[in-house]
């Protein structure tokens, strides 16, 4: 069925209510109508996420439906008696998407765990472990802006669902009429059932506790907790309320909160796009410190798994770090503080994604400790860490990727923005009992371990054109891979969707031991790289590079000489 004969069906099916059914009706761009309905909004292994609104390839109650009938039939047909808990965050529409996933589930006779109110992505994989369940779901477009929303899936591990899950779940959707398949049975129902629980306070404590259980220096967090003066913003997201019992309960007790930005609202109203990542995120929070003199800020995404920090430099002004340079100070104080207390060992193991900063390589040498690399997505650390507990082969102490997503422990399953705060909150105050502050200290490893400089280039191409001229730029760079970069050459280069790693010098292939991706990685011979891959959760294409300078101001030569000869690559394809 074409995409006019698809809008056509929702705008006259019975099924449809009639605030839908206006809504397209009242639709006169014809690009608008075909990116609504040409395709089905995907289903991968991040679940759905797309902008809030009526078609098939938005995000609405009817997709938020047929997902979730296609995860009941997966779960009843691989499971006895199987069950699931439910979260969802601050987001528009994000109460009655988890509200409606779980009628449908319990009509389908999945019990379901269902948190009363907003809770952090982190807290939802906690929760399947701690309760047993075979799944969870958590409602939210991450650090989207406010027209999106999302549907992320896990499973019985705590992470999100396998490759091959996904599939499997997929194939369960697409045997599903979206209308006319689904069956929804009333919470009052429900709950009388047996079929759906509420969840308490009774988890929250247990995750409190072992979240707790991760402070390392423990008698300095003990006694002089409450020196450390923090900003911290939740960005009208879900991370309030966990973060701030977290800091009170360790004693970091003079915490201010940016009150413009406290409350949940998927409007987003001071932060249009809510992403820790985005500087401008962060502007109360720098006014109030200005006034305040914090010893550090910082601030978490809606669904409170990503984190950024501010720190004040040596001029005064503040500036937001990078996700790998908190990476990079969090992979030191960590090793650093386990060697302090005597527990540092040779199985202790960081993991980091492909295109993460290679200068935690140098202080894990530094260390004599190990580091893997996997795909991006931190699905792939989870894999990494229940391998981990399986075997006993590594003690995972760190897993990190570069856009701001931080984990330690092994009782989460994605990125913890929670036991991120906790663990940069005893960095900070370690390093102030030292007379410096998270600047300082990072200028020093800068000077220890090489001027690493990593930049980040997100193209926008939205619709069906946007999608296609994606994928023919990668397709180019694959069949047309370049061999030198300006006047460097390029000595490696990595198909992670071929499996190839490809050595120039030796003119060698080898495979590559990690799961297919449409991921290209380009290595030059001064230790510069390029990753270029399509955004799995936005209409974006993504460029990554590094660079190593002989100081900092060499670095950033490096880094805009190198963005301008990727640029004229990339538009050359």
């Amino acid at each position: 069925m074409n995409y006019k004969a698809m809008y056509q069906m929702w705008t006259q099916h019975a099924a449809v209510d009639i605030s839908t059914k206006n809504e397209l009706e009242a639709l006169t761009d014809e690009k608008e109508i075909e990116d609504r309905f040409y395709k089905n909004l995907e289903f991968g292994t991040g679940g759905l996420r797309g902008k809030i609104a009526a078609g098939t390839n938005r995000m609405n109650i009817y997709t938020v439906a047929k997902a979730t009938k296609g995860l009941a039939a997966y779960l009843v047909t691989n499971f006895e008696k199987p069950s699931i808990c439910i979260a969802y965050d601050s987001r528009n529409m994000s109460d009655i998407f988890a509200e409606t996933a779980a009628k449908v589930l319990a009509a389908a006779g999945v019990k379901v765990y269902l948190y009363e109110s907003l809770r952090p992505t982190p807290i939802l994989s906690f929760a399947v472990r701690y309760m047993k369940a075979e799944a969870g779901i958590v409602i939210t477009a991450s650090h989207n802006p406010k027209e999106y929303n999302g549907y992320k899936v896990y499973g019985n591990d705590g992470g999100q669902i396998t490759d091959q899950a996904a599939k499997e779940v997929l194939e369960f959707i697409d045997k599903t009429d979206i209308f006319t398949d689904i069956k929804q049975m009333a919470l009052g129902e429900a709950e009388e059932k047996g079929l759906l629980v509420y969840i308490g306070e009774e988890v929250d404590k247990a995750y409190y506790e072992k979240v707790e259980s991760l402070v390392i220096r423990k008698s300095l967090v003990k006694e002089r907790a409450s020196e450390l003066k923090i900003i911290y913003t939740p960005i009208h997201g879900s991370g309030n309320v966990p973060i701030r019992t977290m800091l009170k309960n360790l004693g970091f007790t003079d915490v201010t909160i940016v009150k413009e930005q406290e409350e949940p609202d998927g409007n987003f109203p001071t932060a249009p796009y809510p992403n820790p990542e985005n500087p401008q995120v962060f502007n109360i929070a720098i006014d109030m410190a200005r006034r305040v003199c914090p010893d550090l800020i910082f601030g978490t995404d809606p669904d409170c798994d990503r984190i950024g920090v501010v720190v004040k430099e040596a001029n005064g002004e503040y500036k937001v770090l990078t996700g790998n340079q908190v990476g990079i100070l969090l992979s030191e104080y960590i090793l650093n503080a386990r060697a302090g207390e005597g527990i540092l060992s040779s199985k202790d193991t960081i993991i980091k994604t492909i295109v993460t900063t290679e200068m935690v390589r140098r202080i894990t040498e530094n260390y004599d400790v190990q580091l893997m690399d996997v795909l991006t997505g931190f699905k792939y650390i989870g894999e990494k860490i229940e391998a981990f507990e399986m075997t006993g082969s590594n003690n995972f102490v760190l897993g990190f990727e570069e856009s701001y997503g931080y984990l330690a422990g092994g009782f989460v399953r994605d990125k913890d923005a929670v036991i991120a705060s906790v663990l940069i909150a005893e960095m900070a105050l370690y390093y102030k009992t030292k007379g410096k502050n998270l600047s300082e200290a990072l200028e020093d490893l800068f000077k220890k371990y090489g001027y690493y400089k990593e930049h980040l280039i997100s193209l926008e191409m939205e619709g069906k054109d946007g999608q296609e001229k994606i994928t023919s730029i990668i397709a180019n760079l694959r069949d047309h891979a370049p061999r030198v970069i300006g006047a460097t050459k390029i000595v490696i280069s990595e198909d992670y969707q071929l499996s190839q790693r490809y050595n120039a010098d030796e003119n060698s292939i080898e495979l590559i031991n990690l799961p297919k991706s449409n991921v290209i990685k380009f290595i030059l011979e001064d230790n510069s790289w390029f990753v270029v891959r399509p955004s799995g959760t936005e209409p974006k294409i993504k460029i990554y590079t590094s660079v190593v300078g002989q100081n900092l101001v060499d670095a950033e030569q490096k880094t805009e000489a190198f963005v301008k000869d990727i640029n004229s690559l990339l538009n050359m394809q």
